[in-house]
């Protein structure tokens, strides 16, 4: 049986951020994602999400300047420093979420595989 996360970046838009977990469980979802929860503290992100009974599928690393046009900055070794400071920032949203690292885990073993010294790998942490 599929199993679907609801995202609240794209869902439930007609309530403010923090009151789409009561709405995504009121739906039946029992899992939610969404892109960039930066601006509600970690504590209340984390307090929502459990309050609701739902679990963290997933949310994004800090984007960098998201009005400007950027994305993300993972793959850009120039950035890296920047990349370091955006999981210092979303470290407290994960410990307060109970996401996994699971998918970073996966990016940061490809890294370590690659032998290209341009770019930063996991053991340059």
């Amino acid at each position: 049986m599929p199993r679907f996360a609801a995202n609240l970046s794209m869902m439930f838009n007609e309530v403010p951020f923090l009151d789409r977990f009561d709405a995504a469980a009121k739906a039946g979802f029992t899992s939610v994602e969404f892109l960039f929860p930066y601006e509600h503290p970690a504590e209340e992100v984390g307090s929502r999400l459990k309050g609701a009974g739902l679990t963290q599928a997933l949310f994004n690393l800090p984007p960098g300047d998201w009005n400007a046009g950027e994305k993300g900055f993972a793959a850009l070794p120039d950035r890296f420093d920047d990349l370091k400071k955006s999981l210092q920032t979303a470290l407290p949203y994960a410990q307060a979420t109970g996401a996994t690292a699971r998918r970073w885990r996966r990016f940061t073993n490809r890294w370590r595989g690659r032998q290209n010294s341009s770019r930063p790998t996991a053991s340059t942490w």
